[in-house]
């Protein structure tokens, strides 16, 4: 059983939510964050990249930006920018982007759910940045941002929240940089906490989309926090951690591709040659083209766009792994015949998420920034789903998920 519980939130006043919330944290560098924070003393920039705070080049792993965090999350809430409800509540946030819409709902997840394997992980974290996210989350003594859940499709919680869809929201606006929209409903009915909490308990598993490294640190200083403590209940309100929790049909992946800077010595005639050994090989022509079922690739070289079709006996139908296009990409081109072994650590490649399009793929290579570029078809949830249950880890780069949550709706307090 997944446990879950509410909490008293700390968010922003309605007339303030446009001025506080933010992207998240990972998915842009101190620069843009400065741009993006300019003026505005309300953005939660200067509580998730307090680096801005300091002059231009100041590392974000300096002491003092770690204080400086704490000390504008305090500011915030002195001001007024962001207030903490009196009551433990649920909160329903939904995103809209390209006319689809998915609903979360946000709530408090177990710690101990997560060191004990029913909060599932599909993906390595590395312990520089699980360390890093650990202190941002000591040192403000909070989750300031939510961790991206999904839950196998539930009825009852879908009727629940599509109720709660159709009355007026708490927020409601459309994200200035990539124009998608967002909307948050508080669930203050005792009933609905209620309903909430068992059906959530009836879940065996809880999976984790997005956001591996935040897990990680925050249920690692929640276990922390409960070894320090020599009162310690299991009821304290570090034992959960801030999660949003979707639907795992609703969710969209998006294809995450490759780049490479060369061809390992090889012609560009080689190269093919070499690929045509495993791959049924299919000159496309100087059209964008977007792989179409799994297994099947999109290649771009030398203005041309190329189909990869992997043939049969390259993969194992039986092995949630060898099965990924992930795995197929990185053991048949970039490993064997490219001599990219580490995509974590190898110079020689780059990763494109899919929200940029193809067209971003050959922008790279025709610049001659890269030599070639390797399109693949998105992994499915399900894929992640199975692999998260055999225990496996996805190869590294595999999933991209849009929209990304915004920051600053919602911030849980660990006290």
């Amino acid at each position: 059983m997944a446990i879950v519980k509410p909490f008293k939130g700390i968010r922003p006043p309605k007339q303030y939510v446009e001025q506080v919330e933010s992207r998240p944290y990972d998915v842009l560098e101190s620069e843009e964050a400065r741009a993006e924070a300019g003026d505005n003393e309300k953005s939660l920039y200067h509580i998730i990249k307090p680096e801005i705070d300091f002059p231009e080049g100041t590392s974000e792993y300096d002491p003092r930006v770690y204080e400086k965090a704490a000390e504008n999350f305090q500011m915030f809430q002195d001001k007024g920018w962001l207030v903490q409800d009196e009551k433990d509540h649920y909160y329903i946030y939904a995103q809209t982007m390209n006319g689809k819409t998915q609903y979360g709902l946000v709530v408090g997840a177990y710690v101990d759910d997560y060191m004990t394997g029913k909060i599932k992980k599909h993906e390595l974290t590395r312990r520089d940045k699980e360390e890093d996210r650990m202190k941002h989350v000591r040192v403000n003594n909070a989750n300031i941002e939510p961790v991206f859940f999904a839950y196998p499709d539930n009825e009852v919680l879908d009727k629940l929240i599509m109720r709660y869809a159709s009355t007026e929201p708490e927020y409601d606006f459309i994200a200035p940089v990539d124009g998608f929209g967002h909307k948050f409903w508080v669930v203050a009915d005792d009933n609905d906490i209620a309903l909430i909490t068992e059906e959530f308990a009836k879940m065996p598993s809880l999976y984790i989309a997005d956001g591996h490294h935040r897990s990680a640190a925050a249920a690692l200083v929640g276990a922390e926090k409960a070894k320090l403590n020599p009162n310690h209940r299991g009821d304290e309100e570090y034992n959960y951690f801030m999660a949003v929790c979707f639907q795992a049909s609703q969710l969209t992946i998006l294809d995450y591709n490759r780049v490479v800077k060369d061809l390992n010595g090889l012609s560009s005639e080689e190269f093919l040659a070499r690929l045509s050994e495993n791959f049924v090989v299919e000159d496309k022509g100087t059209e964008l083209y977007k792989p179409a079922e799994i297994h099947e690739f999109s290649l771009y070289l030398d203005n041309h766009w190329y189909s990869l079709k992997a043939k049969e006996g390259t993969y194992d139908n039986s092995d949630p792994i060898g099965v990924l296009d992930v795995d197929i990409s990185s053991r048949l081109i970039l490993d064997e015949i490219l001599d990219i072994k580490d995509l974590r650590s190898s110079k020689r490649i780059d990763f494109v998420g899919g929200l940029r399009g193809l067209s971003e793929l050959k922008r790279r290579v025709d610049s001659g920034e890269m030599r070639a570029a390797l399109a693949l078809y998105p992994v499915s949830m399900k894929q992640i789903m199975d692999i998260a249950d055999s225990g496996k880890i996805m190869p590294p780069k595999a999933t991209w998920f849009e929209p990304k949550l915004r920051s600053g709706l919602v911030i849980h307090k660990l006290d």
